[in-house]
């Protein structure tokens, strides 16, 4: 198992807490993005960089992905490409996305960015909340405790 991130909007915060719990848990750490990033120096953690362009992190992470990997992203169109393909997907708020759920929500997503195109003002998401870093470490330090125990 590997955990990858759609790294280009994926908040420092969260970064810090996936640098510790693969560290921790000795399982690989992919940073995927269109920019540099830097890492800590660990045989656990990489950045792969990739050219600048619409879904291109997102495509590579596809591709790489294996059936059972962890994906951290929030972007609904490629949560639903890594359930197909059998990874989870945990967002940078906590918030597990899976087959049972990630039909609405793409649904509401394409529902507000048609709202968007035609003008009606439908304001950003609200800042990272400190509950919302809390549920994010426990829910990965749970998934990595239950996917990394000898056995799996």
């Amino acid at each position: 198992m590997q955990i990858w991130v759609d790294a280009d909007a994926c908040p420092k915060v969260i970064k810090e807490i996936l640098f510790r719990a693969a560290t921790r848990s000795k399982i690989p750490l992919t940073l995927v993005a269109n920019q540099t990033l830097h890492v800590p120096p660990s045989p656990f953690i990489r950045s792969v960089q990739v050219h600048a362009g619409f879904d291109v992190a997102d495509n590579e992470i596809v591709k790489r992905l294996a059936a059972g990997d962890l994906v951290i992203s929030s972007d609904l169109p490629l949560a639903a490409q890594v359930i197909e393909k059998g990874g989870h997907v945990l967002s940078h708020r906590g918030e597990w996305y899976s087959a049972a759920n990630i039909g609405p929500l793409l649904t509401m997503r394409n529902f507000m960015e048609s709202l968007r195109a035609s003008g009606v003002q439908t304001g950003g998401p609200p800042p990272m909340s400190h509950s919302e870093r809390q549920a994010f470490a426990a829910h990965l330090d749970r998934f990595l405790a239950s996917h990394s125990a000898p056995g799996r």
